[in-house]
This record gives C-alpha cells, structure tokens and sequence, in this order.
C-alpha cells in the first residue's frame, strides 16, 4: 500500500466497525424480535432462556454493551436492559433512515 494510496471513507477503520456495529445490533433486535413475547416483558425476562445458544453471544454482547450502568446508575439490571432494548431499537431505526436516504 503506497502512501499516495487513498481509502474511499466507508472503507476507513472507523466506519467499518460503525458498520460492524450496526449489523451487530440489528442482528440482536432480530434475535431479540423472533424470540420474546413482548407479552412476557412485563414479568420481566430471562434472557438467556429465550435466546438460543448460537445467538446469544451477539445478542448478550450488545445488550450488555448498551445496558452497562454508568457511575451513580442505580438503576436495576432489568431496568437497564429494558432500556437498552429501546436503544437497541432506536440505532437500528437510524442505520434504516440513514441508509434509505
């Protein structure tokens, strides 16, 4: 690679793992969308349960990622996660407007 060689920007290292990112997060709404019961959130879910063992690790990843309190969060862990799922939605509702336009 020459040093006059110039990457297009959606092949930067930056919007590759943006990129990552989203595919990562669609994957875990799509994992999240075929599995749960929305009737069965207001008990609260087991996670882990729900989803199966060869999608959870993406899915665990991200929600965790998105659930992970900050400094003075008290918060509940299904409190976070609930959150994070809305998170979760919003991002890959964003990827979807960004790339239609």
């Amino acid at each position: 690679m020459g040093s006059n060689t110039v990457r297009s920007l959606d092949r930067e290292p930056a919007a590759l793992a943006m990129r990552i990112g989203v595919v990562a997060a669609e994957a875990a709404l799509a994992t999240f969308a075929r599995n749960l019961d929305l009737d069965d959130l207001e008990d609260g879910v087991d996670f882990q349960g729900a989803i199966g063992p060869a999608e959870w690790p993406v899915f665990s990843l991200v929600i965790d990622t998105l659930a992970e309190a900050g400094p003075g969060d008290r918060r509940s862990l299904d409190e976070r996660r609930a959150d994070a799922l809305n998170d979760l939605a919003r991002i890959c509702m964003a990827a979807k407007n960004r790339g239609a336009a």
